[in-house]
């Protein structure tokens, strides 16, 4: 286990009833890498802490999603990030490959994956692709791109 991983396992475990929060997400941005923050901004959308996902974002943050799109942290909080945290809450997703780099203050991770689960009452079964763009600022790594895409999982 790297160091990494076991800051962000104890700063998790010292939140109150192993919730994550806005202070302990931003902890563990502050104090890991660009990979980690993206973990710990799922993390903080599956325990449904939307102050701790916008924390991780830069205020101009573009998000886009299945052809759509978002072009600040604000329009995100506002418009989709309460479905986004009703349907992670769902799901189970599993990484498949994931790929990041970093130069100077920018880094990216690239994802992808398949989302498993029921949200409104139908199950899903989707392949996914994550982009996330990193740049560092006082007080960590923040992400200032997210693109999403999904498809249907081939029929087992």
């Amino acid at each position: 286990m790297s160091l990494r991983v076991l800051t962000l396992s104890i700063v998790l475990a010292a939140s109150p009833l192993a919730a994550v929060t806005a202070p302990a997400v931003a902890l563990a941005a502050s104090q890991s890498g660009p990979v980690l923050t993206v973990d710990a901004f799922h993390a903080a959308m599956g325990k449904g802490d939307a102050a701790g996902v916008a924390d991780l974002l830069l205020d101009d943050a573009v998000i886009f999603e299945q052809g759509g799109a978002e072009s600040s942290k604000a329009e995100y909080v506002e418009a989709h990030l309460p479905g986004d945290i009703a349907y992670s809450q769902g799901m189970t997703d599993t990484i498949t490959s994931r790929r990041s780099g970093v130069e100077g203050k920018i880094a990216w991770v690239l994802t992808q994956g398949r989302t498993t689960g029921v949200y409104e009452k139908k199950t899903v079964d989707r392949l996914t692709t994550e982009t996330m763009v990193l740049k560092k600022v006082k007080g960590g790594w923040r992400i200032a791109h997210i693109h999403w895409s999904s498809h249907a999982a081939p029929a087992k």
